[in-house]
């Protein structure tokens, strides 16, 4: 975790200090579409040191600098003590995470603020954007199916069979792999909460009705009940992660 935190720090003073730099370096002459748009759309792609994900955001000017914005992400969340096993006795097998009771994928819906600490000239340059947003988060959880070898008694030979893992009869010598990613679908179980979310944005190009985004911040998710993801760990009712984004986006009337 720490080495993730450091890498959080330095990439955000590597953009900032490039930020700086291509503000001195912006040409401040006007162009053709030196217009106001009032609205906003985008989609990014997440990484965030649990996983990965992806997310739709809407606004509309509150005022010249401040926007409402709407938000919804998907994303996966994987626990930070998972490790991929493989049964060593068998070729031809599936890896699998030993322990993991349950996949979990976090869906947000949220509503927030975006701030504009600095004006970018429209023939080109960078903006800084700084998010306050908060809602409501579902973790969904899937259980995790594995292929099980068994002894058949009336064929006298070893099967494989698909069963959902229980730590009680599983073990790293009766687990030939993973099963197939569709099993577990129809048995998902949601885990609502709430979520809070911090983050300073990098909006860059020389068009000014076309936006490329970068994104870096902290969410912290609080769910009623405690998620369960792994047998062998307390499961938890926070789940505090740092992300990067890479998105593109619009404005428009």
């Amino acid at each position: 975790m720490r080495k993730i935190l450091l890498a959080f720090t330095f990439l955000f003073f590597t953009i900032l200090n490039l930020t700086v730099f291509a503000q001195y370096e912006a040409d401040f002459d006007s162009v053709a579409d030196n217009v106001l748009f009032r609205k906003e759309m985008n989609g990014a792609l997440i990484l965030h040191t649990n996983g990965w994900g992806l997310e739709y955001r809407i606004g509309q000017n509150r005022s010249v600098f401040n926007k409402w914005m709407l938000e919804f992400d998907l994303l996966e969340y994987k626990h930070s003590k998972e490790i991929k096993s493989i049964n060593p006795f068998y070729t031809n097998t599936r890896s699998y995470i030993y322990g993991k009771l349950n996949a979990v994928y976090l869906v947000r819906a949220g509503f927030g603020e975006q701030k504009q600490l600095n004006r970018k000239p429209y023939s080109g340059g960078v903006e800084l954007r700084l998010f306050y947003m908060g809602g409501l988060t579902m973790a969904l959880t899937k259980p995790v199916y594995l292929n099980i070898l068994e002894w058949d008694t009336t064929e006298t030979r070893l099967v494989i069979i698909k069963q959902k893992y229980d730590p009680e009869k599983h073990f790293p010598d009766n687990i030939f792999g993973r099963a197939s990613f569709l099993q577990g679908f129809n048995e998902l179980k949601p885990y609502p909460g709430v979520y809070a979310k911090l983050a300073l944005g990098i909006e860059f190009g020389n068009i000014n009705q076309n936006t490329k985004l970068v994104e870096i911040g902290a969410v912290v998710d609080y769910f009623v009940k405690p998620v369960p993801i792994m047998a062998t760990q307390k499961a938890d009712q926070f789940f505090v992660t740092l992300y990067l984004s890479l998105g593109i986006g619009k404005r428009y009337d």
